[in-house]
């Protein structure tokens, strides 16, 4: 007998990869429970299923960093923040955090179909009485159109969201005279793909080639050292609203026309942003 709950909920987090870098990723979530049927005939309580799976991946990988350690280039060491993790190619990094703002995996390199066996073993080893197995199925959000994945912290979040190398894939739309903007769509997407953006107040030190964030928030002490052309610096915290509106300020200056952002924070949740010449 097998229980199955759809979209039960989302992961957001970044990922190093020794090849792209710094990637943002959300992630569906749906869930199938086996197991056999207690006396009130049922396997598992739908009202307990998602909150207890949300509650396991809320207070485990979801708004982390996944740092494959055996990646080539990859250094793992204890620092007065937490954890330090550099990086060599396919460029330098720093990122030094609480131990809880990373996931670290004994693997070689990060994908999906690993990450999925990862979580349903552990949901199977945390499993109630009458459940057997449980398996997840971790997907991209179908997308139409252009989407990015970036990487941020926001310090003055009270969550999770405070890590300073947590990421999302997001879809973009972009509206002039009433009209998406595929081209448009494409190109700021394409540029904003595997950024890390970052307010410009957090921002110790900057040059041609290297640039700093370093902030302070609840849940500890945090920076991130990386190549200046990865990142992109917001005058204000890099919420999703504030993304919206930068967006929609640099597309309608570069253009001439008045144009209405709609940016996504991960799966089906974002802002929209209006903005004129």
């Amino acid at each position: 007998m097998a229980l199955f709950v759809n979209q039960l909920t989302h992961v957001d987090v970044s990922l190093w990869c020794s090849v792209s870098g710094l990637v943002g990723c959300s992630w569906q979530v749906d869930a199938q429970l086996e197991g056999e049927l207690g006396e009130d005939g049922m396997l598992f309580d739908f009202g307990e299923v998602k909150p207890w799976i949300k509650r396991t991946l809320d207070s485990g990988l979801d708004h982390t960093l996944l740092v494959p350690t055996q990646a080539p280039g990859v250094e793992i060491s204890e620092c007065d923040e937490g954890v330090c993790l550099r990086t060599t190619h396919p460029y330098p990094m720093e990122v030094r955090g609480p131990a809880e703002a990373f996931t670290l995996l004994p693997w070689e390199s990060i994908s999906l179909a690993r990450v999925t066996r990862y979580l349903s073993d552990q949901l199977t080893e945390q499993r109630p009485a009458n459940v057997e197995r449980v398996m997840l199925t971790l997907s991209n959000e179908r997308v139409d159109g252009a989407a990015y994945g970036y990487s941020h912290g926001l310090k003055r979040h009270l969550g999770n969201c405070q890590r300073i190398a947590h990421g999302h894939r997001s879809r973009l739309h972009i509206f002039q005279e009433q009209q998406r903007q595929p081209s448009l769509e494409r190109q700021w997407g394409a540029w904003l793909d595997n950024r890390y953006l970052l307010e410009e107040a957090d921002m110790t030190e900057h040059s041609e080639t290297q640039l700093t964030c370093r902030y302070e928030a609840a849940q500890g002490r945090f920076s991130i050292t990386l190549p200046t052309e990865r990142c992109c610096v917001l005058p204000k915290p890099t919420t999703v609203e504030n993304i919206a509106q930068w967006l929609a300020n640099q597309i309608a200056e570069k253009t001439g026309i008045v144009t209405e952002v709609h940016a996504f924070e991960g799966i089906n949740k974002g802002a929209t942003a209006l903005a004129t010449p």
